[in-house]
């Protein structure tokens, strides 16, 4: 009795999930065929018997193997380049990250290759595959939420694994950023501390942003805040969209005495351009808190209040794991560091 590929799959398992990657031979014996054959149904699947070529396929597919795009390198070969992608390149929250994270690589002698994923699972599929195909050294990666595809595929190429921005009990090998719940929670204590009971949320089309407004609402609720109103927004954040956002708050009724916790900075300022062109005074008739403190907050009129966080550090942190982790002890790197947040007071709440 012949035996499927996904029969023989724990050993496939074993192989991804330890030292060393998914290689054609693995992909080999899963399939029941020779290497050669592998290659081949890679190259030019019409070569192959319909069968075979399915036997394959479900082996990739099982096990995340991603075909070596550089003709003729060693399976152990380095290529000193490490792959890091990110929703936005032009977004300065993670900008500021990549620059710290990409000095340090480049002074240990590893070059970046940066994608852009935007906020999309499947184009992070595409991504991935595209850059692993490259044989890089090493991966960043913006999030610890991927499809199970990435998961697998990242896996199979046995290389380190940065997450960054968020924090996991269950990163896919390092994950350094930090709770946007408690971000959010944080936020709400904040804004009632300071006696507000009427709250408002602007946020982006971004998991990461939506966990934090939802907590700040939880957390808002819990504290004996009143309903608070939300503006859920299609798209990024940016000044035009802040504008629009507040623009809905002020015409309905809504900012008036109340606090505003946005997913950015970006949609922030919009707020203080908006309020200060409809004679609105912040915040003495609406209050604002932005995310991220980026260096034009503490500019503002009013100076914005804001949620911190060190990107800096969060950059440098990610390469300093991936350094480790290309190390002979890499393997006892923590896998999860949390670098917190905190909250920056100024004259917008």
């Amino acid at each position: 009795m012949t035996s499927s590929a996904s029969d023989r799959l724990p050993s496939a398992d074993r192989q991804a999930s330890g030292s060393g990657r998914v290689t054609m031979a693995d992909i080999g014996r899963l399939a029941g065929v020779s290497q050669v054959t592998v290659s081949r149904a890679l190259s030019d699947p019409s070569k192959v018997s319909a069968e075979t070529l399915q036997r394959i396929k479900e082996a990739i597919r099982l096990t995340g193997f991603v075909p070596n795009a550089l003709a003729g390198a060693l399976a152990s070969s380095k290529s000193n380049l490490i792959a890091a992608l990110v929703p936005s390149i032009t977004n300065v929250v993670y900008s500021s990250t990549l620059h710290a994270f990409s000095e340090i690589m480049r002074g240990h002698g590893y070059q970046i290759m940066l994608s852009e994923t935007g906020h999309s699972q499947e184009r992070e599929e595409e991504v991935v595959a595209a850059l692993l195909s490259r044989r890089p050294d090493g991966m960043l990666l913006t999030g610890v939420h991927h499809s199970p595809s990435v998961r697998r595929m990242l896996m199979g190429a046995g290389i380190p694994v940065v997450e960054v921005w968020d924090v996991t009990e269950t990163p896919i090998d390092v994950c350094i950023g930090f709770s946007h719940a408690a971000a959010g929670a944080a936020a709400a204590d904040f804004a009632f501390e300071s006696g507000y009971r009427r709250a408002a949320t602007i946020t982006a089309a971004d998991q990461r942003a939506e966990r934090r407004r939802d907590a700040f609402i939880s957390r808002f609720n819990q504290r004996g805040g009143e309903s608070v109103v939300k503006v859920d927004v299609a798209g990024s954040a940016t000044l035009k969209t802040g504008r629009e956002a507040a623009l809905q708050l002020i015409e309905r009724g809504d900012s008036r005495g109340s606090v505003v916790f946005c997913s950015s900075d970006q949609f922030a300022q919009g707020i203080l351009v908006e309020a200060k062109a409809r004679g609105v005074g912040v915040p003495s008739e609406l209050a604002v808190i932005g995310f991220g403190d980026q260096e034009f907050a503490a500019y503002t009129e009013p100076a914005l209040t804001s949620v911190r966080v060190d990107r800096d550090l969060l950059g440098s942190a990610a390469a300093d794991a991936l350094i480790n982790r290309f190390k002979p002890s890499g393997q006892a790197t923590a896998p999860v560091h949390d670098i917190g947040f905190e909250i920056v007071k100024r004259g917008s709440a």
